[in-house]
């Protein structure tokens, strides 16, 4: 569907000099060619100066009347298909400007010509005509705007000339061009076709084949052969198809009364290629160094049917106007000199064809889709595309639409632009005419930047009436220097230059037609500021832009289209109402200003549609650096109680809602809580209350519920404890006052939101210091308590692990620097063992070396059990925990339970057993009988009673306790042992009447059993 307004995307308009007739004309980089279709033959060259004026340059002579004819800035030359003697010549005019500096001097060459060096001296001075010979007459051309590279359409094939510059000397450098490539395609006659980067697009009448042309690695022979496998393969199944067309050739005879007409098809991306029109490459350059070997993509097909009636055909069915469009990367920059195309990163590439009723728009980049389909009022004769209009001549009218490749474009750029964060109007919106200007006799149309240059002719009939006055709106400024013979001897012509207006002047125009549509029909408001605002991301996503004179005031028109998208999606009922936020977003407005737009002149917004609900949802959610003032806040609160009530703890507790009424907010609070209470409702108003200063109000919703049932309400509002300002998390007053009656409600509920996603760990460290006023390398007991309740609560391994070091860590700091924790701690040793799997019991011969108490025990008491718990357990990594535990190395009684409990986790017993005889020799026996099971008993024998044995040797009866441990251990090893074992355990200088009992009992044992 095609939108229909009346708007001036067309400024003044002025008559081009032309001394005869124009037959065929063409833009280059600042000139106008024109090709005369008079006897006398040739082409007169304007320059094109920014306010659209022309001024002559000068003039050529050609073979004959032209054809066609095509410019490339890449080279800077012109192309011509000229006929003489009903034969078509292909040349090429280098060097043409010589002619309007006033040398009259010009060469003729073949193409690949060796110039000698004396005559390529004058070259300098004089223009160039390159003549290039084809076995088949051309039929259309078109130049590569990247490299200059001229492909031709003749008969069943199309060739493509390089372009080459050669250095003659230091001095000069000439361009010269080379067959490199034909492509053959079978029963294919191409009417025009277009070429960018290796893209080429060609006609039939009903026919559009787009191809690609991809750079290979291979070796020239591979190559070739590659491409006459291909080509042959093609070939078959065009041959199977040619056979079935001879085998139903006796029907079609007696189909003779009727027309056969094929069905449309559409074949895009991969399926193109059942096509079955084949190409076959043959590569003809001369070289082979560096010789470049291609492989064919498809990437379009189409097939058209004519048009008919209930009559027959009704008119000629062509396509006409194929054209591509690329569109740059953003920022892509250019050289201060020239504008190079391959300077610049292509982003997308478009491709225009169009049949007499309707044209089409493709995106044939990264993908291959429809994006616009435009249905004209009237039959078309021609087309241009520019990035931002597609301009249309009619035989009575100049039209213009609106086009969506920058829509494309901005998407192929940032896949992910419709998001809460940027947003860009659809490819699927319905274009629009901005304008239907009449015209008589609309022949041809050609484009350069802001510029369009029309040509008309009347009928003979129509130039009576061509005299009277102009229904046109447009100023129409004849150039002085027009000739006067010309109106009297041709009045049925003109070439005019037709200047577009700023994109500036035309946005605005656009903005003050959409007013008219805001209260009547939605739609199309939203529709004509979608354009607008298409229309100036094109001009912004323009190479040139970086270097544009108004390039500030589109920034400015950019915000401000957004701005007005937001008012649109906020103000009306639409099912894109979640638009506003990201277009809000992108004007760079705040929360007060967007407030201020949409209230009216008494400071009362009309109404409060979803869009506006779904903005403010999520701006006042965010980490913004913006309060409201108290009138704002005040109207935010009334919005949300009276469009989506449940929203109001979220919104009061806003950073941006810090200068709301308190009592305000607890007036609307109750009256949600009257329709639906829950806790989160509770502890906003508790909040409100210690904003108030109201302790007894706080008392008194604090005590409505059970505290377990508050740590859990903090998971639906986390803001009420912390805030975030630039990655910074802030305690709020609620958490301070907590922190003084109520630590254990603090530390429970951040751990539910640590538990439920809402608090990172490195978060909550922050905001226990802070709250704690706490250095950075400080850590408040607080913080030791939140790590040590984590510690019941979390399952993820990593983090217990990383809580385990952190609590060892700060056990082992204060009690190797004897600091006590500046506040009570909230669970004591037996409370963690109690609830927590990751605290073990402490071991019996443990709690028998503390009993023996010396001076450095007698601090930190709590830290020391509670350090000593960890390592009794199972949970800590020993490993990690060896580098930690080092300032306790020599820390007396504490210091050799953490070595011993450590040794023993790495199931070293024998070095456990070791420290404890230098250090105390009591507890040994304790430690083997609590460690010593299983798989590590035979240490008893091989390792316990050995050392006993020795040292009590040595000792004599000096040392009861070695005795004693002794004792003990012949007791255990004659129930563990045989007796010839046990005895051979046993010292030979050993005491008989000490070691008899204990045989006696190892062979008493050894009888019952």
């Amino acid at each position: 569907m095609v939108q229909l307004y009346n708007l001036h995307p067309f400024g003044s308009q002025r008559v081009v000099p032309c001394k005869q007739e124009p037959a065929q004309f063409c833009c280059g980089h600042d000139v106008l060619f024109v090709a005369s279709a008079a006897a006398s033959c040739g082409v007169e060259v304007f320059a094109v100066r920014p306010e659209g004026r022309c001024e002559p340059l000068g003039s050529f002579a050609t073979l004959g009347p032209v054809l066609r004819m095509a410019h490339s800035r890449a080279g800077d030359y012109l192309v011509t298909i000229e006929e003489k003697s009903k034969a078509t010549f292909l040349r090429a005019y280098v060097n043409w400007r010589c002619m309007s500096a006033g040398s009259s001097r010009v060469c003729v060459r073949m193409v690949g010509h060796k110039m000698e060096e004396s005559y390529t001296e004058t070259l300098k001075e004089q223009m160039s005509i390159v003549e290039m010979a084809l076995s088949d007459p051309p039929l259309c051309i078109s130049c590569c705007p990247v490299n200059g590279d001229l492909l031709v359409g003749c008969r069943n094939k199309l060739v493509m000339f390089c372009l080459k510059y050669l250095v003659i000397n230091q001095n000069l450098t000439v361009l010269d061009f080379e067959r490199s490539l034909i492509l053959h395609i079978d029963n294919f006659i191409p009417a025009e076709v277009a070429f960018y980067s290796r893209h080429i697009a060609i006609t039939t009448e009903l026919d559009v084949l787009i191809v690609k042309l991809d750079l290979i690695q291979q070796s020239a022979d591979r190559g070739e052969q590659c491409a006459c496998q291909v080509s042959t393969t093609e070939k078959l199944v065009d041959g199977g198809i040619k056979d079935e067309d001879l085998a139903a050739h006796s029907l079609q005879l007696e189909l003779d009364e009727f027309v056969i007409c094929q069905k449309p098809v559409e074949l895009l991306g991969e399926e193109s290629k059942l096509c079955k029109i084949p190409i076959t490459l043959e590569s003809t350059e001369l070289s082979t160094e560096g010789k470049k070997h291609f492989q064919l993509q498809y990437l379009l097909f189409r097939h058209f049917t004519p048009d008919q009636s209930p009559f027959g055909f009704c008119e000629e069915t062509k396509l006409h106007s194929v054209q591509f469009l690329p569109v740059y990367q953003t920022g892509s920059s250019v050289t201060a000199n020239e504008e190079s195309e391959n300077k610049k990163e292509l982003l997308s590439l478009f491709c225009f064809f169009s049949l007499p009723h309707v044209g089409y728009l493709y995106s044939v980049g990264k993908l291959i889709q429809l994006i616009s389909t435009y249905q004209y009022s009237e039959r078309s004769e021609q087309a241009v595309l520019t990035p931002q209009f597609l301009h249309v001549i009619t035989s009575e009218s100049l039209q213009c639409y609106t086009v969506r490749c920058s829509a494309a474009a901005a998407r192929d750029e940032d896949p992910y632009i419709d998001t809460t964060v940027k947003a860009c109007p659809p490819v699927t919106l319905d274009v629009c005419t901005l304008r239907m200007q009449l015209f008589i006799g609309p022949r041809a149309i050609c484009h350069y930047k802001n510029h369009i240059i029309l040509l008309t002719k009347a009928d003979t009939e129509d130039i009576t009436e061509r005299r009277k006055p102009s229904r046109r709106m447009l100023s129409r400024k004849a150039d002085s220097n027009k000739s006067g013979t010309n109106s009297e001897s041709e009045p049925g012509w003109n070439l005019y230059i037709i200047n577009t207006v700023s994109t500036i002047q035309l946005y605005r125009e656009m903005v003050d037609y959409s007013r008219t549509y805001e209260n009547v029909r939605t739609e199309s408001c939203i529709h004509l500021l979608s354009e607008a605002h298409l229309l100036v991301r094109a001009a912004i996503t323009d190479p040139s832009f970086f270097k544009s004179d108004d390039k500030e005031e589109l920034l400015r028109a950019f915000r401000e289209s957004c701005a007005f998208l937001g008012d649109c999606y906020s103000r009306f009922d639409t099912k894109d109402y979640h638009l506003a936020l990201p277009y809000y977003r992108m004007s760079g407005l705040s929360v007060a200003e967007v407030l201020e737009r949409l209230a009216s002149e008494s400071g009362e917004i009309q109404m409060y549609e979803r869009g506006l609900i779904f903005y403010l949802t999520h701006s006042l959610n965010e980490e913004l650096n913006e309060e409201l003032s108290k009138e704002l806040a005040d109207k935010v609160l009334q919005i949300f109680y009276l469009a989506d009530p449940m929203q109001l703890p979220h919104i009061i507790c806003s950073p941006c809602m810090k200068n709301v009424c308190p009592l305000t907010a607890v007036k609307y609070l109750r009256k949600v809580e009257d329709i639906m209470p829950s806790v989160v409702l509770t502890l906003t108003k508790a909040f409100m209350a210690l904003k108030m200063g109201d302790l007894m109000m706080y008392e008194c919703e604090m005590n409505s519920h059970k505290e377990t049932m508050l740590a859990c309400g903090f998971i639906g509002q986390p803001e009420l404890l912390r805030e975030c300002k630039e990655g910074i998390v802030i305690p709020t007053e609620f958490a301070v006052h907590l922190k003084v009656l109520q630590p254990g409600l603090l530390v429970a509920a951040t751990v539910a939101l640590h538990e439920n996603s809402k608090i990172e760990l490195k978060e909550a460290d922050m905001f226990f210091k802070m709250l704690c006023n706490n250095g950075e390398d400080m850590v408040p007991q607080l913080l030791v308590d939140f790590w040590e309740a984590l510690l019941v609560a979390c399952s993820q391994e990593e983090v217990l692990q990383e809580l385990l070091l952190r609590v060892t860590y700060q056990y082992v700091w204060r009690i190797s620097k004897k600091q006590l924790p500046e506040t009570k701690p909230l669970k004591t040793t037996e409370d963690l063992i109690n609830s927590c799997d990751h605290f073990g019991s402490i071991f019996p011969w443990v709690t028998f070396i503390m009993s023996m108490e010396s001076p450095l025990d007698k601090d930190c008491s709590e830290d020391i059990s509670k350090l000593q718990s960890i390592l009794c357990g199972q949970s800590i990594d020993i490993t990690a925990t060896l580098p930690i535990l080092e300032p306790l190395a020599a820390a007396g009684n504490v210091g050799l339970t953490v070595r011993v409990l450590c040794s023993t986790r790495l199931g070293k017993y024998e070095e456990s057993i070791d420290q404890l005889l230098r250090q105390c020799p009591a507890a040994v026996v304790l430690y083997a009988q609590h460690e010593l099971k299983g798989d590590s008993r035979a240490v008893w024998w091989n390792k316990l009673l050995p050392e006993l044995c020795e040292r009590a040797r040595l000792t004599g009866s000096d040392c009861p306790v070695l005795i004693s441990s002794l004792k003990e251990t012949l007791s255990v090893v004659a129930m563990e042992l045989e007796l010839w074992d046990f005895l051979s355990l046993l010292p030979e200088d050993g005491t008989a009447a000490f070691f008899l009992p204990h045989l006696l009992h190892c062979s008493q044992r050894k009888q019952l059993m």
